[in-house]
């Protein structure tokens, strides 16, 4: 077997080539785009704010402006199974949260095979860095962040959950308040057997290292409460990689939930960011207050 019960590359392919569970991917695609355009021609934000040496390394922010207090920070990032996509595609993700006086900040970052995972997993944490020294700047309250990634995104989002903060950062261990992982990919095993690794030639040291399953924080080094979620209409592996995730982060004694939206498939299961009364963005956002 080359993982769990999959012989074969073909097999694994079948659950992990998401591009192949919906008719036209490219549907989804120019949706997050279309609205995106739509949220930052009606909202005020500034995009491509440097956070890093890179060029790549910038974020979007969507303020809450109308705010007298300092808002919540939301910082979100996108998926793409490491390979692909740009935090420009995903700024509509900021409109639920706004709505309820929450502000958003969008990630990007270098993809594979540009870089390894470990630059990306690197870049990821120091977005979180940059957020807590920069919230005030932009009306946020740099001790009320929370994340929330979906895909690769919320694989990025749980290895950030077990960022030795204090010690790599000299940052609070709690810096993170809560964290929403959709459709997350916690276990690397399975990667480098599927017709991805040419591109995101990934090592068994990077699997090792930046799989959560195998990172999973003590209860009291770093527990915030963690939301997973994923779409009823996704792969068995996707279902099975959160379910997994979230008994490893219960026999460790931290809070936790799972939330499956049903008829949802794996790229239509984020357009609940655009309402904030919807079932995956109320959920989100009650773990900001």
């Amino acid at each position: 077997m080359l993982y769990r019960n999959f012989a074969t590359q073909e097999e694994l392919d079948e659950q992990y080539n998401l591009y192949a569970t919906v008719p036209d991917v490219g549907v989804y695609a120019d949706f997050y785009l279309r609205e995106s355009e739509r949220l930052r021609s009606e909202r005020v934000h500034e995009a491509n704010v440097p956070f890093g040496p890179t060029l790549d390394e910038y974020v979007d922010i969507y303020p809450v402006p109308e705010s007298e207090e300092p808002s919540p920070v939301l910082i979100y990032i996108h998926g793409g199974y490491w390979r692909a996509r740009t935090s420009g595609e995903f700024g509509f993700v900021a409109r639920g949260p706004a709505s309820k006086g929450v502000a958003t900040i969008s990630v990007n970052y270098s993809l594979c095979p540009k870089v390894k995972l470990a630059e990306i997993v690197r870049q990821a944490r120091a977005a979180v860095a940059w957020t807590h020294k920069n919230a005030s700047s932009f009306g946020g309250d740099p001790e009320n962040i929370h994340v929330a990634g979906h895909s690769a995104g919320g694989h990025l989002a749980a290895t950030l959950l077990s960022t030795e903060w204090e010690k790599e950062y000299g940052l609070p261990k709690d810096i993170i308040k809560s964290a929403a992982c959709i459709s997350g990919l916690f276990d690397l095993s399975p990667f480098p057997y599927t017709f991805m690794q040419p591109q995101l030639q990934f090592t068994w040291e990077e699997v090792r290292l930046y799989s959560p399953l195998f990172h999973v924080p003590e209860r009291g080094e770093y527990d915030p409460p963690l939301l997973l979620a994923y779409g009823g209409e996704e792969p068995d592996e996707l279902a099975r990689q959160s379910r997994d995730y979230l008994e490893a982060w219960k026999e460790n004694g931290l809070a936790g939930d799972l939330l499956v939206l049903e008829g949802k498939n794996h790229y239509d299961v984020i357009d609940g960011f655009l309402d904030a009364e919807s079932e995956l963005c109320s959920a989100i956002l009650a773990l900001s207050r």
